[in-house]
């Protein structure tokens, strides 16, 4: 691979493209079929002012992508931070295409942002921003056409208001609008801790597949959010050892397992992990290349390059988060015969539940928890077992199996499909 800099390195979509090129040359897909997949469909970039608290009015910048929808409405989050760039939620439209592709659902891929800080902003600004946001993109999204859901710094709340807007504008309630809402207002059980639930069972697989006991395996969580709480809770409970915990502020480390329970009780008092009792204060960065069965950052982009992937000694490393790994450093675990669940993956457990939430809206019926449950492992199990299959028959890595297998699907109903002209 040709040298590139760290910031070429971590742009999102560059890490994207680069995956992507590569499938397609060992896929031989057509050049016209590569045309088409490799760029967004749409692009839409919004400026808008809210009125504030203090009575100035503020202009917001917002995106939404569209990166293809042969498959079936987009689907994809919104993230509200003061970084977002296009770029990003570009790169992160395309891996909701192949995730959704992977785990064989019919959705195409999307994304959405506001480049704003809600850590700043009052709830009552919050939704005034939410609203409008919603209102400047109304035409592109809807039941048929594209599927928001919670991302970084989004919940069920924003979910609410942006179903409420745009029930509002369609003169009835659409619950349907977007998935992740609360579960008085059409949401489904099971899909808070569905994203964690899909890490907990690919992980399951991934030790059947490698001959390794769950007993005393130690797993570190990168990430204490949703995706690694639920994900670090829920192996607790099968019986994984949970012996490090990385957050942003500090890390908690403790070699005999970490009361996850506990340490979920204690964040929530105390808005932070630090100071935890039942484990020893340990750098987040340190924490990233200290030896476990099983690494899972379930965090942010690029967390694992060029400069520490050498050090890593997880034999398993399960991506919770979306492109926690570059290209380049891809290369150097591959080296190291780490076995990699990549995200497009090992995270697609949300949006398949908001998959069940989506059906559930449109028929009215709502499943319970269990059956919701069931089906997730049933199909995050089935998708792991596609993506192994086709590593083996192909001889390549688990990402690039991972990406052929969703680029031969989205490909082949293109094809089905047509150009129109």
């Amino acid at each position: 691979m040709a040298t590139i800099s760290l910031e070429q390195e971590i742009n999102p979509w560059e890490a994207q493209a680069a995956r992507f090129d590569f499938a397609a040359r060992k896929l031989n897909l057509d050049e016209g079929l590569w045309k088409v997949l490799r760029y967004p469909a749409r692009e839409i970039i919004v400026h808008f002012p809210v009125s504030m608290d203090n009575g100035r009015i503020e202009m917001f910048t917002g995106f939404r992508v569209q990166h293809s929808v042969a498959r079936g409405p987009g689907k994809g989050g919104i993230r509200y931070t003061p970084d977002v760039s296009l770029d990003e939620v570009r790169a992160l439209a395309s891996w909701m295409t192949w995730k959704c592709a992977v785990v064989n659902i019919p959705f195409g891929g999307a994304k959405g942002g506001v480049i704003c800080d809600p850590k700043k902003m009052s709830t009552g600004e919050l939704e005034r921003m939410t609203r409008r946001y919603t209102a400047e993109i109304i035409e592109f999204i809807g039941p048929e056409k594209d599927v928001p859901a919670p991302d970084v710094n989004t919940n069920e709340q924003v979910m609410a208001w942006i179903m409420d807007t745009y029930s509002m504008h369609m003169r009835q309630t659409v619950t349907s609008v977007v998935t992740g809402k609360p579960i008085n207002m059409g949401g489904s059980r099971g899909r808070r801790e569905a994203t964690g639930r899909g890490v907990s069972v690919v992980c399951d697989e991934a030790l059947k597949h490698l001959n390794m006991r769950r007993d005393g395996c130690r797993v570190i969580v990168q990430g204490f959010g949703n995706v690694g709480s639920n994900a670090a809770k829920l192996m607790q409970d099968k019986g994984y050892k949970i012996v490090g915990v990385a957050e942003f502020e500090g890390g908690l480390f403790n070699p005999n397992g970490i009361d996850v329970c506990s340490l979920i009780e204690y964040r929530q008092r105390n808005g932070s992990i630090l100071g935890f009792k039942g484990a020893e204060a340990y750098d987040p960065i340190e924490m990233l290349t200290a030896e476990c069965e099983i690494l899972i950052p379930a965090a942010t982009e690029n967390v694992i390059t060029s400069r520490n992937a050498e050090q890593i000694r997880a034999r398993i490393v399960c991506e919770g988060a979306n492109g926690p790994t570059t290209a380049v450093a891809d290369e150097i675990l591959a080296d190291k015969r780490i076995f990699i669940i990549p995200d497009i993956l090992a995270n697609a457990g949300g949006v398949t539940a908001s998959y069940f939430e989506w059906v559930q809206d449109r028929q009215g019926y709502f499943w319970k928890e269990a059956i919701v449950n069931e089906q997730l492992d049933s199909i995050l199990a089935e998708s792991f077992d596609d993506v192994v299959r086709y590593s083996e028959a192909h001889n390549v890595n688990n990402r690039i199996a991972a990406y052929m297998l969703a680029i031969d699907r989205v490909a082949f109903t293109i094809k089905q499909r047509g150009i129109y002209a």
